[in-house]
């Protein structure tokens, strides 16, 4: 290898604006190198062994000075490519590297650094009061100038493209003012820029409009100002007072039909339209969980109920998909009026189409399973009103919830063994369609569904769904339910029981169901009931400690029983109360099931009276309740005659 090429570095054009490489080497910096490779080769032979083979040393030759055009020793430009610093600035072992930069180069940097930082406040100024004033004045005098600019010129862009820029820049630097709520939203709100601010979304340039929409979003956050030092800045009450008088100023200048009217202007094959659609959907997000109210505005006051619908409806899943699924279900949970207009606009349907999809398929990732269990909340929140359920029998959605329980199983090989476990778990979607028909089927406005439920086939289904029985055509033993397909399995046989006519077909199947295997699922109820038991046992002596707790602090424990009650309700109440009402109805219509029952307990050191005991406590805490006809009882009617009936045997 001749070493000598090692030193010889290919001239470079001259031309172009491209980035140039250092010059060759001068005459001085070789003699340096010759020095220095000497002093290496003499270092090198005085500590290596005397047997070692002598190392080979390069010699370097001076070369001429002008051969490249370099000044010779002594001038003032004898570093590579002219460097001010390539002497001046070494590393810690002495070696030198420098900037690459002229002394003329690095003046007009410096002077742009200089004019730069004179223009740029830091952090401390732009959160302070008279940096947040600057930029809302810089703010105003784009808008102004982009704006006149625009009307001067308007077929010629080149006109206004830097006062767009300029606008674009002006808007970007708001985003640090969610930082200091405190400080920087009253001062937004008094100085009558918001105006201008909600005005840009209706901007000629979508890109300005997203700013904004950006902006907003930042602005409107649930955690604005927790990431501020000041430790003034950390009081959520403070915080969530500021924001809210945010809120209100914004919908003053209606801001929420100006958002839904960006949504259909913006084109989501886009990569920054799907983000400002995104950011849209979280200030819808942020708006209502400051203000519940605003949930109803938002679907009745604008379009965003038909935008919501139509987007889930999309056959490819994305984040905005799941987000619009979110955000439905947050509007719907909040309203009776928003339940009632998604019935207008055969939001039902949609609803019973998009759950379709996952019927013989599972969601691909967690995202998509997310987005199932929205749309499925969506429809459980809906159907809490009568006009829905009516809506879900013409859609037949009972149907499709019975076939959605029904375990889909896949084609495998005749002679393959399969864990049923682990193929019932597959089907996410099932534990969703018990729920839903939980509710569909709730209530004296249930009752139609009910019958629909038992002519179905539903029963079959819903029972192997409470004794965790694999198909016939699998083996396997029985399974363990969730503990929500149990609430639910559970809430469907109270509706069962409480609407199905008595002597008719469909309940004599009913209790048909609860004599047959040797009244195997009679017995399963009272193992729910004694495991629900134990559950509120421990809930009930944790009240007892803070009851104790309490009075002797000399508070009032009446402001907590309502509190109590639903913690109980939570740690097993509500399953305990339901399996007792189960129980009588059963224990009422049939001797044999009565006689069983009444064994069973005894078994377990328990009673009838137990189970009146319960029904008391559920009686005690329900309303009145629906009255379809002047021949129908209310729910409180119906437990005090099945708890006379239990005292009586």
């Amino acid at each position: 290898m001749d070493i000598d090429k090692l030193f010889k570095v290919p001239k470079i054009p001259t031309g172009g604006n491209k980035r140039r490489m250092p010059d060759a080497p001068t005459s001085e910096m070789l003699k340096r190198m010759k020095l220095a490779s000497e002093d290496a080769s003499a270092v090198i032979a005085s500590s290596s062994p005397s047997t070692a083979p002598p190392k080979r040393v390069a010699t370097v030759h001076d070369a001429d000075s002008d051969e490249d055009g370099d000044d010779g020793p002594g001038s003032e430009n004898f570093a590579p490519g002219n460097d001010a610093d390539y002497f001046a600035e070494e590393d810690e072992e002495g070696r030198f590297f420098g900037g690459g930069l002229t002394k003329e180069q690095k003046e007009i940097l410096n002077i742009f650094d200089n004019a730069g930082a004179d223009q740029i406040p830091d952090d401390s100024e732009t959160l302070s009061s008279s940096g947040i004033k600057k930029f809302l004045l810089r703010l105003e005098r784009a808008a102004n100038k982009n704006q006149s600019q625009r009307s001067k010129y308007p077929d010629d862009p080149t006109k206004f493209i830097d006062s767009e820029a300029d606008l674009d820049a002006a808007i970007k630097a708001l985003l640090p003012l969610a930082q200091v709520p405190k400080v920087a939203y009253p001062l937004l709100v008094g100085s009558g820029q918001l105006e201008t601010l909600v005005g840009l979304l209706s901007h000629e340039n979508a890109d300005i409009a997203l700013d904004i929409i950006e902006l907003i979003h930042e602005l409107t956050d649930e955690d604005v100002g927790e990431e501020a030092d000041n430790e003034e800045e950390e009081d959520p009450e403070q915080r969530e007072a500021v924001l809210k008088s945010l809120i209100a100023a914004l919908l003053d200048h209606s801001i929420l039909e100006l958002l839904v009217d960006n949504m259909t202007r913006l084109d989501e094959a886009e990569e920054a339209d799907r983000q400002g659609i995104f950011h849209v959907l979280g200030i819808f997000e942020n708006f209502v969980g400051s203000k519940p109210p605003l949930a109803e505005r938002l679907v009745l006051k604008t379009k965003l109920l038909p935008w919501l619908l139509n987007r889930i409806q999309s056959k490819t899943h994305d984040e905005n998909r799941g987000y619009a699924a979110e955000l439905l279900s947050i509007l719907l949970q909040w309203s009776q009026l928003n339940r009632l207009e998604l019935g207008k606009r055969d939001g039902v349907e949609t609803l019973l189409n998009v759950a379709s999809q996952f019927r013989r398929r599972d969601p691909t990732d967690a995202d998509e399973a997310e987005f199932m269990e929205n749309v499925f909340d969506s429809l459980c929140s809906a159907l809490a009103e009568a006009d829905i359920k009516d809506l879900f029998l013409k859609s037949e959605g009972v149907d499709l919830m019975v076939l959605m329980m029904r375990y889909i199983l896949p084609k495998f090989p005749l002679n393959l063994s399969l864990d049923c476990s682990s193929v019932r778990d597959k089907m996410q979607a099932r534990s969703r369609a018990i729920k839903a028909l939980d509710h569909a089927m709730s209530g004296l406005a249930g009752a139609e569904a009910c019958k629909i439920f038992v002519e179905a086939s539903g029963l079959k289904y819903l029972f192997n769904t409470l004794m965790g029985k694999p198909l016939k055509k699998q083996k396997g033993g029985t399974q363990t339910p969730a503990p929500e397909d149990t609430t639910h399995t559970l809430g469907i046989l109270s509706s069962l029981f409480t609407n199905l006519p008595s002597d008719s077909p469909a309940r004599i199947r009913l209790l048909a169901k609860f004599v047959e295997n040797n009244y195997e699922k009679t017995d399963k109820l009272l193992d729910i009931r004694t495991s629900a038991q134990a559950r509120l046992a421990e809930v009930d002596r944790e009240i007892d400690a803070e009851k104790k707790e309490l009075l002797g602090g000399a508070g009032q424990v009446g402001d907590e029983e309502d509190t109590w009650y639903l913690r109980r309700l939570d740690g097993g109440l509500y399953t305990l109360q339901t399996v007792d009402y189960i129980l009588a109805w059963i224990v009422m219509e049939d001797d044999g099931i009565r006689d069983h029952v009444r064994q069973m307990l005894d078994r377990r050191n328990k009673s009838f009276g137990d189970l009146v005991s319960t029904l008391r406590v559920f009686r005690d805490n329900i309303d009145e309740g629906e009255r379809n006809d002047s021949d129908d009882l209310s729910q409180r009617e119906i437990l005090q005659h099945l708890m006379a009936f239990l005292e009586s045997c």
